[in-house]
């Protein structure tokens, strides 16, 4: 183990386009995708055949088939059967925790290069029935004659065969996060109109992105599509207003199905090295990874007054600012998860409210604001797409080669997880 901590280096990313559920994804699996993800990755840096340290990736939403996914995918993609991996799942902070975990693997000398990653879909997700069906599948699996398979389904009745719905609610308050997001959304009093002027930023940043290529070296074509599906090029802030509320159904609701994320396909990764792996291999860096930190809040009112469910990068990103000695204002960039538009909005108005610093994050003042031409400069989930666990992985990678492109800066990384969590982190260049 080394006596001092490392540098990590984020040396580059590949990801495949993000579709919207049930369009060019349909009948691919989490498997397929991040197979291709990583195959991507690992053609782009000619890794074909070689060992590294690790590969840790994930997924919110898998079959019980998918037990050894990223083991699985690892070896689809044309590493070495000797590399080892493993499956995390931290909802849409999945694959920045799998980034954070991997260099600090890294940092401490214990390896020397890892693909870190995420993958989701919503197309293939399981379909649950009933305990009465499930036990008659487990009864008749374990038969040892045709009859005695065949006897437990003479058990079956016509309600058995009702599916339940997949559903991402949370267990503790039964609301989905949109629910618990629109009251975030009226207890910072953030408007409709924000939260529309914020999505079409989103997608005009998006656009141009894609039209100027740097998307290209980015992102692989699979089955059939080359560019995220979900960017809007013709949206405009007259077609976002006409669209209904669809978590609060009321006047009073805000949340809409364009100021909020898509339901997505996809699968993105990032190669981690040491300097001294790269530099061996000629390998430019694109900017290093320096600070990371999490948090989470009590939003089913546990301990307490319950907390806005996405409010944990509040607690997170001054954490990590007071470790790392800098402000809220001495970053170039600031990529903020775009779960909804309300969310960044109540993120950002948090961070300017000097009560709730004062009561909520035990600080002296306000964080203050930031300039909001830093934010997503290349567009945000909400153009982009959010297939959960490969969001944090595909953020990394357009962060760093902003960062590369420009040849210095500093980047936050700031994302919000189901079950009240925050993942962030700080890359330099």
């Amino acid at each position: 183990m080394a006596d001092v901590l490392r540098r990590v280096a984020i040396v580059g990313s590949a990801r495949i386009p993000f579709a919207r559920s049930n369009t060019a994804y349909a009948e691919a699996s989490n498997q397929d995708m991040l197979t291709a993800a990583l195959s991507a990755l690992i053609a782009k840096f000619g890794l074909r055949g070689e060992k590294l340290g690790e590969v840790a990736a994930g997924a919110v939403i898998k079959h019980s088939r998918d037990w050894n996914l990223t083991r699985e995918a690892t070896q689809g993609a044309g590493l070495h059967p000797h590399t080892p991996a493993y499956d995390v799942q931290r909802a849409c902070g999945t694959s920045l925790t799998t980034t954070v975990q991997l260099a600090q693997r890294i940092a401490r000398g214990e390896i020397e290069a890892a693909i870190a990653g995420g993958v989701d879909t919503t197309s293939d997700a399981p379909i649950v029935y009933g305990k009465a069906l499930a036990r008659i599948v487990r009864d008749s699996a374990r038969g040892k004659t045709f009859g005695a398979r065949l006897r437990p389904w003479l058990r079956l009745r016509p309600r058995d065969l009702k599916p339940s719905a997949p559903t991402v609610g949370e267990p503790r308050t039964g609301l989905s996060m949109g629910e618990h997001c629109e009251l975030m959304a009226k207890e910072w009093k953030i408007g409709r109109a924000e939260q529309d002027e914020l999505a079409f930023k989103s997608h005009v940043k998006a656009a141009r992105a894609w039209r100027d290529g740097f998307y290209a070296d980015l992102v692989v074509p699979f089955s059939g599509l080359a560019t995220d599906n979900n960017v809007r090029t013709d949206t405009s802030l007259d077609k976002l207003a006409a669209l209904k509320p669809v978590y609060d159904r009321s006047a009073a609701g805000t949340l809409t199905a364009g100021n909020s994320t898509p339901l997505t396909d996809g699968a993105s990764c990032v190669l981690l090295a040491s300097e001294t792996w790269a530099q061996a291999r000629g390998v430019p860096i694109q900017a290093w990874l320096v600070h990371s930190a999490v948090a989470a809040v009590d939003y089913a009112g546990l301990a307490g007054p319950r907390e806005g469910l996405l409010m944990a990068p509040t607690y997170a990103v001054p954490a990590m600012l007071d470790r790392a000695g800098i402000t809220l204002q001495d970053f170039d960039i600031y990529e903020i998860h775009e779960a909804f538009a309300a969310q960044v909005l109540c993120t950002l108005k948090a961070w300017e409210s000097e009560e709730y610093c004062r009561t909520k994050l035990k600080r002296p003042g306000p964080l203050g604001s930031i300039d909001r031409e830093k934010l997503n400069p290349k567009g945000g989930s909400v153009a982009l797409g959010h297939p959960f666990a490969a969001t944090g992985a595909r953020i990394v990678g357009a962060l760093a080669k902003q960062l590369a492109e420009r040849g210095s800066g500093r980047g936050l990384i700031s994302i919000c997880t189901a079950g009240g969590m925050g993942v962030t982190a700080i890359l330099e260049r």
